[in-house]
């Protein structure tokens, strides 16, 4: 495994936890829409990430060799966005006799979306995204330490 490869890694970890950040932003400017495109209130999203296989199509020597000595991963990818349905996370029922999407008993469902856990959330994609700028700082700085031995 090259120092390039650790760069890609924390790369696909950058872009994950970017993604991840942009959903969570947009939970949270939903979290009082009432009404959809598809009816009824704005559903919370959540991100799934998987592994990045590291299955390659070559069959060399050395390819085989590589994955049998190495357990090591290939980053990550997201797998889907995802909507949770109201079994995972019902909708808040709050009165509201005079809101126009109020039902026959005067309750509104407002959006699935909990802002205490959507900061939480928040906080560790942000620290996730930090630790991974920081191990390409890292690899880079190693690799211009490794250049400058020759000098």
């Amino acid at each position: 495994m090259g120092f390039l490869d650790t760069i890609n890694i924390s790369a696909s970890g950058l872009t994950a936890q970017r993604l991840r950040m942009d959903t969570i932003a947009n939970n949270m400017a939903n979290v009082d829409t009432t009404r959809t495109e598809k009816g009824g209130p704005y559903r919370r999203q959540v991100v799934v990430l998987e592994a990045r296989s590291t299955k390659n199509s070559k069959t060399s020597f050395r390819s085989i060799l590589d994955s049998k000595s190495s357990n090591l991963g290939s980053g990550v990818r997201v797998k889907e966005i995802r909507e949770l349905d109201e079994n995972e996370a019902p909708f808040r029922k709050v009165y509201d006799p005079s809101h126009p999407d109020a039902d026959a008993n005067g309750y509104v469902n407002y959006p699935n979306v909990n802002i205490v856990e959507e900061m939480v959330n928040m906080i560790s994609a942000t620290r996730s995204y930090e630790a991974n700028a920081k191990v390409i700082e890292a690899t880079k700085s190693m690799a211009m330490r490794a250049l400058d031995i020759g000098k």
